[in-house]
């Protein structure tokens, strides 16, 4: 192949192509659809994933609709679209897990090549994509019983310049709210800032709704970061006045029984505020769960039914 080519798994692309393939994932069942452009000129490699978690539809159903409109004549460089990490919860319909080994497959990154399924497809990730990108977008969402508020997630880890190349990515994207954290282990954007790889993790959509307005936020903040990256002609739109987060705390549930939450995303909250409660079959008080700072709403599990450890809601505090 010539050096100039941009392959992985089945597809290939040379200069002025747009090539359509599968990934396989060593030792699994899984087959990650993508597509590969490398454009005319020479230019950053940048890796766009969606469906970490297979029930997060607006972020996907923007990674397919990428994949179609970019124009390998407009671009700079190389764009990596990877439409569905989770492929098989995306079949399952299953929330936050991967169906073969039961983990949260944004919770083992950078991933074991001898692992289970989710260390395997992280690993995957790692070696075929981010280790000779550029740059991460990585488009989540609320999980199909969680309402969720926008925001953009980035690490301050890994050498000075990588973290302030996240936060310009973050700043482009024009989400107004924007989390600097590294309270998640195991997710991709902190992986990525610890092999060098500036990256972000949008969150948009949510309830297991495929809704328009989700998509056009994913699609808008991809094509301004890349016009931030000079992959695309143009200039990016940042939001104006991003609120900044310094915190992102969940709470969790201690209990099994049901849900009754008491706020919605995007409300300013205070410290000590209800959040919801949880209680037995009969309808009786089992806990009651408070805000634990001054911040956001981010999102709300609205499923009725709760398990011991299953997040209940999480907190963006300034």
């Amino acid at each position: 192949m010539s050096e100039e080519m941009f392959s992985a798994g089945t597809a290939a692309a040379v200069p002025g192509q747009k090539a359509r393939g599968v990934l396989e994932v060593a030792g699994t069942d899984l087959r990650l659809p993508l597509t590969l452009v490398c454009g005319l000129a020479p230019g950053p490699t940048v890796l766009v994933t969606a469906g970490v978690h297979g029930g997060e539809y607006p972020g996907i159903e923007a990674a397919i609709r990428l994949a179609r409109e970019l124009d390998p004549g407009q671009v700079r460089g190389r764009v990596a679209i990877v439409h569905i990490c989770g492929i098989s919860a995306f079949h399952a319909r299953m929330q936050y897990l991967t169906p073969e080994d039961g983990k949260n497959p944004n919770r083992v990154y950078p991933g074991r090549a001898t692992g289970t399924v989710s260390e395997r497809l992280a690993y995957t990730i790692m070696e075929t994509f981010v280790a000779r990108a550029d740059a991460w977008i990585d488009l989540h969402g609320g999980d199909i019983h969680e309402a969720l508020w926008p925001f953009t997630i980035h690490s301050a880890g890994g050498p000075p310049d990588v973290a302030s190349r996240a936060r310009a990515m973050a700043d482009a994207f024009g989400i107004r709210h924007i989390i600097v954290s590294e309270a998640i282990a195991g997710g991709t954007y902190g992986a990525a800032a610890a092999r060098g790889v500036p990256a972000i993790l949008v969150e948009a959509g949510g309830l297991g709704q495929l809704d328009e307005e989700s998509v056009a936020i994913h699609l808008r903040g991809v094509h301004s970061v890349l016009r931030m990256l000079r992959v695309l002609p143009g200039s990016p739109q940042p939001v104006s006045s991003p609120v900044r987060l310094s915190r992102f705390d969940w709470l969790r549930a201690e209990q099994a029984g049901c849900w009754y939450p008491a706020v919605r995303p995007g409300e300013q909250v205070k410290a000590g505020q209800a959040v919801g409660v949880i209680r037995d079959y009969w309808g009786e008080v089992l806990a009651d769960y408070r805000v634990p700072a001054d911040g956001v709403v981010l999102f709300v599990v609205t499923s009725l039914a709760i398990n011991p450890g299953d997040p209940l809601a999480g907190i963006g505090v300034v």
